[in-house]
């Protein structure tokens, strides 16, 4: 029985070990973005493309206070309440004094500065995708914006998913490094296919999750349900979104509907971030969604 008992302390620890081993924290180091040098003008263009104002201005933010990125907006969810920080270059509150390496970390690893994981309602799932020269632009863009000295504020989230630990192994079993869709792409498709999952993080939103809230790929933007109130975010594959490309394209500028209905919610601010860009990247987008696999195919009702 002895034998036993040590057998099995044995194999917990060992389990413990590779446990801890496979959860560490994964940095991106100076050395290997030694060779990049951001622009702040292309880096506009990336922050409008990923989103960074939705979450991290003030709710209803508009005109400039769109740049204020002090952080502060709620997000509930099935595992607590989750809210944005302050990610404005306040040197003290937001990331005014984190290193290119340690922004990349961030985006790209879901990584903060202190090795500490990220929830991933901060969707780095997402912008692990992105190519680190846009990244590197988006940083040179961020640091040039005002700066807030409004202290973040803490996450609701209770045990066991206090444990930050733990999403250590939800990265190994969720965290992707592909595309959602795959295939032959033409150029124009690639671009929108880039900008809808890697920066627009648009799956986030559109695409159901499983139980431990990881979006479920095989389902990609079938829609889903609303986490800010009653109804459902709607799907966006071509046999349910039925615009045509120009009607997307134009959606996204300037939020009207082809049966001139508005953009409400969420949607609203991913407006006006989709309005910032050119509209060949709107264009691209659209292109993109028509070639997503439809959820009939899938067998979804």
């Amino acid at each position: 029985m002895k034998g036993l008992l040590r057998l099995i302390l044995l194999l917990a620890l060992v389990g413990a070990g590779v446990a801890w081993l496979v959860t560490r924290p994964r940095t991106i180091s100076d050395a290997e973005v030694a060779g990049l040098s951001g622009d702040a003008t292309a880096g506009e263009a990336i922050f409008w493309a990923g989103g960074c104002a939705s979450c991290h201005a003030a709710e209803d933010a508009s005109g400039d206070a769109r740049l204020v990125l002090g952080g502060g907006q709620a997000f509930p969810s099935d595992f607590g309440m989750f809210r944005a920080p302050n990610i404005s270059p306040h040197p003290e509150h937001g990331i005014g004094d984190w290193t290119l390496a340690e922004f990349l970390t961030a985006l790209q690893n879901g990584i903060s500065p202190e090795g500490e994981h990220y929830y991933p309602a901060f969707p780095y799932t997402a912008y692990r995708l992105a190519d680190r020269q846009d990244l590197a632009d988006l940083h040179a863009f961020m640091i040039t914006l005002p700066a807030s000295d409004a202290p973040s504020l803490a996450h609701e989230v209770g045990f066991p998913f206090s444990i930050r630990r733990a999403v250590g192994l939800w990265n190994v079993l969720y965290l992707h490094d592909d595309f959602a869709v795959t295939g032959d792409l033409s150029e124009e498709e690639a671009r929108g296919r880039y900008l809808s999952e890697a920066l627009a993080h648009c799956g986030e939103c559109h695409t159901p999750r499983g139980p431990l809230g990881a979006v479920d790929r095989e389902r990609w933007l079938h829609g889903a349900p609303s986490l800010t109130g009653p109804g459902t975010i709607p799907a966006l594959t071509p046999d349910e979104l039925t615009w045509s490309e120009d009607e997307i394209a134009a959606y996204l500028n300037d939020g009207f509907t082809p049966d001139f209905d508005t953009a409400g919610g969420h949607m609203r601010s991913v407006i006006d971030n989709f309005s910032n860009l050119a509209a060949s990247d709107r264009a691209a987008v659209a292109a993109y969604l028509g070639i997503v696999p439809d959820a009939g195919r899938a067998g979804d009702d």
